[in-house]
């Protein structure tokens, strides 16, 4: 016999938008927080930092007469640069935390099962997000050297300290993030709010995309470099295409079962 009590509602489920709102602000005062407190961290590591960053630039001028170095043209521009680095290791060294305040905020609107994947999205996209920064880090030294390659032989390339430092982390977090997006795809399919089906259906557009955007994120003009963040960006398109389907059958499948519990009780 049908049990005639009322399904309870998760009140989760239907947050107002004020409260949305309310929240939101929240979760950017946390995010704020935490990369503080990496930049506090990156403030002390910023000599070492800075010292791998002028590496490849350093080993670009000992291989051509040209005299290649780092310009600190303003009498504050030192200080600016150590503070734009320590916001930018605080941004870095922060990930994991501000990676869940973006899981925290939509985890309201999910079920509680779905609450659990949870530890799964942080496993999978800090990974990733370190796995982008490492082949960042490949990249950087190949850039420098083809770029300051262009100096005519007895010229001089003073780099500018501010231009050289938003060249350096436009490259890190773009790679960062773009091996993150796979697992967005991920958690946009078992949300319900994009099928899976629709990231198969756009593959054609999807690569030409990735295509474009490794073409303007790789500073330098040869293919190679390009390939270097296309390929993987790509794989993990398919990827997450493939684990977002295996998600939404399974829920297929268990959403029949409870029907089918449902029609013989």
């Amino acid at each position: 016999m049908a049990s005639s009590a009322p399904r309870r509602r998760d009140p989760e489920r239907q947050m107002p938008l004020k409260d949305h709102l309310r929240e939101f602000r929240n979760r950017i005062l946390l995010v704020a927080i935490g990369i503080a407190v990496g930049a506090v961290a990156g403030w002390f590591l910023y000599e070492p930092v800075f010292e791998a960053l002028q590496r490849p630039i350093l080993e670009a001028a000992d291989g051509t007469d040209a005299l290649v170095t780092v310009n600190f043209a303003g009498l504050a521009t030192a200080l600016d640069m150590k503070i734009k680095v320590s916001l930018f290791l605080g941004v870095i060294l922060s990930a994991p935390w501000w990676l869940y305040q973006l899981w925290a905020f939509v985890a309201p609107g999910l079920r509680v099962k779905e609450k659990r994947y949870t530890l799964g999205f942080l496993g999978t996209a800090i990974p990733l997000f370190v796995a982008g920064l490492a082949l960042a880090w490949i990249v950087y030294p190949k850039a420098v050297t083809i770029l300051t390659g262009f100096t005519p032989e007895g010229g001089s390339n003073f780099l500018d300290a501010q231009l050289l430092m938003t060249f350096t982390m436009r490259l890190f977090l773009a790679f960062g993030v773009a091996f993150v997006f796979p697992v967005v795809m991920v958690f946009m399919s078992w949300a319900g709010i994009v099928q899976s089906r629709t990231w198969l259906k756009g593959w054609r557009w999807a690569v030409m995309i990735i295509a474009i955007a490794a073409a303007i994120l790789t500073p330098t003009p040869d293919v190679v470099t390009m390939m270097w963040m296309a390929v993987p960006m790509v794989g993990l398109y398919f990827a997450a295409i493939g684990i977002s389907m295996l998600g939404q059958r399974r829920r297929e499948r268990r959403r029949a079962a409870e029907l089918a519990a449902e029609t013989h009780t």
